[in-house]
């Protein structure tokens, strides 16, 4: 099966994201359970991106910009600013809190913003592990060159590379520029995968897609993908983990776990972001209490490396 799945675009206000995952019709595409695409948007001064902390179990979050900058911080101290083409992969486990914002430089000027954020399960038995938080600046992931393709691996394995963060269970994330006519083969075998057109036009079996296509294709498959146009493409996939509960921010094998998760972030037992106080409540609900603040310095940057 190869098929088109049609995002949802949700206004937020001052930008717009569009929602690929999880669809009625493709819940996941291996690991991957979650895919938003943010923007394209150009703020104006004093507006930008400032999503005040909030939880997640159960996955790991992955932000990759084309445009603009986000500076993560967490509830373990990692405090760093994504710029485009590098890796933030931020692995939740059995709990951690975190916030999307910009800084004042880049808040208090014109400035574009234009990324995607995936969130990848994990496999039962990492669920409950530590969280931790790995950034990989673009010029440390692998490059992959071949006959018109220029691709950056994101994460997992790839055409003979593996990329340094180290994933859970097997899956691949790739970064690909196509020269027009040049031909694309999906990486590894009995594995999900799925195309994202971020520019230009791209034939699949014949069929032409435009920017904001996403289309599935199926382990069985091997599709005959060309590039009408230069073009630039996320390609992704991997191997299924099995059936995930989702709710709100948190993901799961687990109900009784996601119930947990609700009730640990209403009565403030996740650990806190040093020195922010405007948490995120549970939809339904008013702001959650707030945990005791460490003492620890978050300020520095960890050298580990909304969503």
């Amino acid at each position: 099966m190869v098929k088109q799945i049609i995002g949802k675009q949700t206004d937020l206000g001052s930008f717009t994201v569009r929602r690929v995952l999880p669809h009625r019709e493709v819940r996941a595409v291996g690991p991957f359970v979650f895919f938003d695409h943010i923007g394209p948007v150009v703020f104006k001064p004093g507006q930008g991106i400032d999503v005040a902390p909030h939880p997640h179990i159960g996955l790991a979050t992955v932000t990759y910009l084309f445009e603009g900058a986000i500076r993560h911080h967490d509830s373990i101290g990692s405090l760093l600013e994504a710029k485009p083409g590098d890796l933030n992969w931020m692995h939740a486990g059995r709990g951690i809190t975190h916030s999307e914002r910009e800084t004042d430089a880049v808040r208090n000027s014109h400035h574009k913003l234009d990324g995607l954020q995936l969130w990848v399960a994990l496999p039962e038995e990492d669920e409950e592990s530590d969280p931790e938080f790995i950034h990989v600046a673009q010029d440390d992931l692998p490059v992959i060159e071949d006959a018109g393709l220029h691709m950056r691996l994101i994460a997992g394995e790839a055409f003979g590379k593996t990329a340094q963060v180290p994933v859970k269970s097997k899956l691949f994330y790739l970064d690909v520029y196509m020269d027009a006519g040049a031909q694309l083969l999906l990486p590894g075998e009995n594995q999900e995968a799925a195309l994202y057109v971020v520019s230009g036009t791209l034939r699949i079996d014949g069929s032409a897609y435009d920017p904001q296509s996403f289309v599935f294709v199926a382990p069985e498959e091997i599709p005959d993908i060309v590039a009408q146009t230069n073009c630039r493409v996320m390609l992704l996939g991997g191997v299924p983990l099995g059936h995930r509960h989702m709710w709100w921010n948190f993901v799961s094998s687990s109900k009784d776990r996601i119930e947990q998760a609700k009730a640990d972030w209403d009565a403030g037992n996740f650990p806190p972001v040093a020195g922010e106080d405007d948490n995120i409540p549970l939809p339904g609900r008013p702001a959650p209490k707030l945990a005791a603040q460490p003492n620890a310095d978050a300020s520095e940057p960890s050298n580990k490396a909304t969503g």
